[in-house]
């Protein structure tokens, strides 16, 4: 079974000190977002956790102690860096802040087990192609040699988009044309692996890989590793990725990204924040008198044969 701690909120830059506490206690309990009152409990042993896949804007608060899960588990990184500044991502590092935290965790965990993700790209009278284009290159030349890959995607105009940001300019196919063109040429210039993420077009033409951004084949090279034969159903639409089990919860990110899926809006994010306890064996909150709990099924997916030495 694969363990994501990231896709859902920050758990890196916000919760590091209950994420440490869970891999020390190697247990954590997880609600269903659709039913709350079913609770999963996993346990996070490296026996019954095949890889732990870690996506955050900022790893600054845990590099210190990472190596306190990297030395037991299997491990992957998404590193996500964009074009964009406090009036789109409020409580995220500057660019230079950001790509100085990425390098200093690839000298710590290799930078086979990091992927750079620039997305979404979206489009404003700011944010234009050319400054996508000034801003990509710059930082593909600052991070090559530091990344496995790049894994970009274009914005989802979902509803909820369309309020939060009034200024965005829909892209039209044309432009989305252009833009993998001319970020395909730029991280061939830089010597840097690129490909999509959870969509059906294809851009091989452009040296831009489609496979999905956690396969077995990334995890397992990352970590001299070996899957068996796996049903990749993905985390939504036309995601390829390997099945994954998510331990955060959504509406408690205070990153306050106006593109951001995983919160009804950053004043809500905040006052769920407030409320976090490390102690606790859950993202938010505590036991309640309604949970059905379960344990989780985890089943290992690994060769066992192939499973690196963890001593």
């Amino acid at each position: 079974m694969i363990i994501n701690t990231g896709s859902r909120t920050d758990t890196v830059q916000y919760y590091t000190e209950w994420l440490l506490k869970r891999f020390e206690e190697g247990f954590v309990y997880s609600r269903n977002p659709l039913f709350p009152n079913k609770v999963t409990r996993y346990e996070l042993t490296p026996e019954l956790v095949d890889c732990v896949i870690f996506c955050s804007k900022n790893y600054e608060p845990i590099l210190p102690d990472i190596k306190r899960i990297t030395d037991k588990f299997n491990t992957y990184f998404h590193y996500t860096i964009t074009a964009y500044g406090k009036d789109i991502e409020p409580n995220v590092p500057d660019i230079d802040q950001s790509i100085e935290t990425l390098i200093k965790l690839s000298q710590i965990v290799g930078s086979e087990r990091i992927a750079w993700r620039y997305d979404p790209i979206l489009l404003t009278n700011k944010y234009t192609k050319m400054r996508h284009y000034k801003t990509f290159d710059y930082m593909a030349d600052k991070l090559s040699g530091h990344i496995d890959r790049c894994i970009f995607s274009f914005v989802e105009m979902y509803q909820k988009l369309k309020t939060n940001m009034p200024e965005i300019i829909l892209l039209t196919e044309k432009d989305k044309l252009e833009i993998v063109k001319n970020l395909g040429a730029i991280s061939k210039r830089h010597g840097i692996t690129i490909q999509t993420c959870a969509t059906s077009s294809n851009y091989e033409q452009f040296g831009i890989l489609t496979s999905g951004c956690l396969t077995p084949e990334i995890l397992g090279r990352a970590n001299n590793i070996k899957f068996k034969k796996l049903r990749q159903i993905g985390n939504r639409k036309n995601c390829r990725c390997v099945e994954s089990r998510n331990i955060g919860d959504y509406d408690t990110c205070p990153n306050g990204c106006k593109y951001c899926y995983a919160n009804q809006n950053p004043q809500i994010a905040i006052k769920n924040y407030k409320k976090h306890n490390p102690a606790s064996p859950f993202i938010l909150g505590e036991f309640q008198e309604t949970d059905e709990i379960q344990q989780g099924v985890q089943q290992s997916f690994l060769v066992k044969c192939e499973q690196k030495s963890l001593f």
